[in-house]
């Protein structure tokens, strides 16, 4: 039988994946205009979701586990006014999933209950906890950007292509 620690450790960094390899089929179809649109005068734009997710994934577990040295700049998640080109988002994405599952990967049994503090998650006491709330909420925007994905790619039927 496998020992806890490995199966968390995989299972982890699988839904990491899932969310990459999720948001990529999404944003498929869509252009970088698009990609910055706002549907609706309140929420945000994919473009925006897209920088907080890599911001939070980099700030809460490069900066504060991995050691990267990340300063997070979370105002501009929000309201960045550059339409940075669809690619290079996706490119920045990437390389902080890379990086989470990396650093999920280098854990030891010990390092799962490792004490973690971080401003803005006084409730992840130790590194289990914020990689699972990370996770969680990486998939919260994950559904923001599925919603959005439809809207912006309705047909003039009014259908929307399945995801």
């Amino acid at each position: 039988m496998p020992e806890l620690a490995s199966v968390v450790s995989s299972t982890l960094a699988e839904y990491y994946e899932e969310v990459r390899e999720t948001v990529h089929k999404l944003i498929a179809p869509i252009s970088t205009e698009q990609l910055w649109a706002r549907p609706y005068p309140y929420g945000n734009s994919i473009g925006h979701l897209l920088l907080h997710i890599t911001g939070n994934l980099s700030y809460y577990i490069g900066a504060q586990i991995a050691g990267t040295g990340y300063v997070r700049d979370r105002d501009r998640e929000f309201n960045e006014t550059e339409k940075i080109a669809k690619e290079r988002m996706l490119a920045n994405f990437d390389q902080a999933i890379a990086m989470v599952v990396a650093t999920i990967r280098r854990q030891s049994p010990q390092d799962w209950c490792a004490p973690y503090s971080a401003k803005l998650e006084p409730a992840a006491n130790d590194r289990f906890t914020v990689l699972m709330r990370m996770a969680a909420h990486a998939y919260h925007h994950t559904g923001q950007i599925i919603y959005l994905t439809k809207e912006l790619t309705k047909t003039t039927s009014g259908s929307a292509p399945t995801v």
